[in-house]
């Protein structure tokens, strides 16, 4: 049986990783939405199109080919999985993933996904606009002091520079623009179930969403 389950939520929520843990205890897909946007975002940038240009845009995009394969996300062939997990970069797909012309032009791709099987996607939309029919959809969220310091953390583990307040200063207005913005700003989907994970470890979001799935699609069959 084919199915969808979403997670939604804002910026720093730790929805890839669960997302991903989700997918691979359940032995199905997952469909990173947040990945194809920093794709485009990246491509557009580098290759100067502005955001305040709908013409140059739609022909930029009708020439980029974004696909994931194995985890890693190509963009015309070219692996660009490393070079979107940047600060500057989720910076530049909040701005570019805001525009009509983009969400649209990505639409498609990402609702064509369930044909090749049943997948987990997260995102900040995927809930309510790509498959607002999914048979389980969350919404996950923290406190912007609790994703601050994931984030800090994460960054810290892996060698990189990090300032915990230049952090949650990013996320507080990362926040703001993304629920204000005009197109499919962020909000919680038609019979989401809702997740506060500020005092949650990451096997416990795990372990309630995979009970919660399981609970659902059992009255599926």
């Amino acid at each position: 049986m084919s199915y969808v389950i979403t997670i939604d939520g804002p910026a720093g929520a730790g929805k890839s990783t669960i997302a991903k843990r989700t997918a691979q205890a359940l032995g199905i897909s997952y469909l990173d939405t947040g990945a194809i946007y920093r794709a485009i975002a990246l491509i557009l940038a580098s290759s100067e199109v502005k955001p305040d240009n709908d013409e140059y845009l739609r022909e930029a995009l009708s020439k980029i080919r974004v696909e994931l394969r194995d985890g890693k996300v190509f963009v015309n062939d070219f692996d660009v999985s490393g070079e979107i997990r940047t600060p500057e970069v989720d910076e530049l797909a909040s701005v570019y993933s805001a525009l009509p012309v983009v969400r649209k032009a990505l639409l498609g791709l990402q609702q064509e996904q369930p044909k090749h099987g049943p997948i987990v996607a997260e995102g900040r939309d995927v809930g309510s606009v790509v498959f607002p029919g999914a048979q389980v959809k969350f919404f996950m969220t923290a406190s912007p002091e609790a994703r601050a310091r994931r984030r800090y953390l994460e960054r810290v583990s892996k060698g990189r520079p990090a300032n915990y307040d230049e952090i949650l200063a990013a996320i507080i207005e990362r926040d703001k623009h993304d629920s204000s913005r005009a197109a499919a700003p962020l909000s919680v989907p038609d019979g989401a179930i809702y997740l506060d994970t500020s005092d949650m470890t990451e096997d416990e979001v795990l372990n309630c969403i995979l009970d919660r799935v399981r609970e659902a699609l059992s009255h599926e069959d």
